[in-house]
């Protein structure tokens, strides 16, 4: 069926029912080339039919590249709400995501996702 499973002309044929889709961890298992391809089959779905998406996912460089409002959850609780400049440089979400004494280059690959 293509990357993350997501059939686009399906979501096309629909028109404007439903205006949301959820969709849960679409980039498990792809490697970084396919998620780059997930990112523009998204942003393709968003912009042709409007349909805005839930993302329930842990692949930050989906997350921060197509994401216009992030909410970040630990362990099932609210810690970070915004866009993706605020969440990917907000305390919690740093410590939460790559610990107290995180690595340096780690962080900054991480962070450098949004940019």
């Amino acid at each position: 069926m293509g990357v993350g499973h997501i059939d686009l002309d399906r979501i096309r044929a629909e028109g404007s029912e439903p205006s949301e889709r959820v969709l849960d961890e679409p980039a498990a298992g792809l490697n970084a080339t396919e998620s780059a391809a997930l990112n523009q089959l998204l942003l393709s779905i968003r912009d042709e039919t409007g349909i805005g998406v839930l993302l329930i996912e842990h692949d930050m460089s989906v997350v921060m590249g197509i994401s216009d409002h992030i909410v970040v959850l630990d362990y099932g609780r609210k810690i970070a709400d915004g866009s993706a400049l605020e969440v990917r440089s907000d305390p919690a979400v740093i410590r939460a995501y790559l610990g107290e004494a995180e690595d340096e280059l780690e962080r900054t690959r991480w962070i450098g996702a949004a940019a």
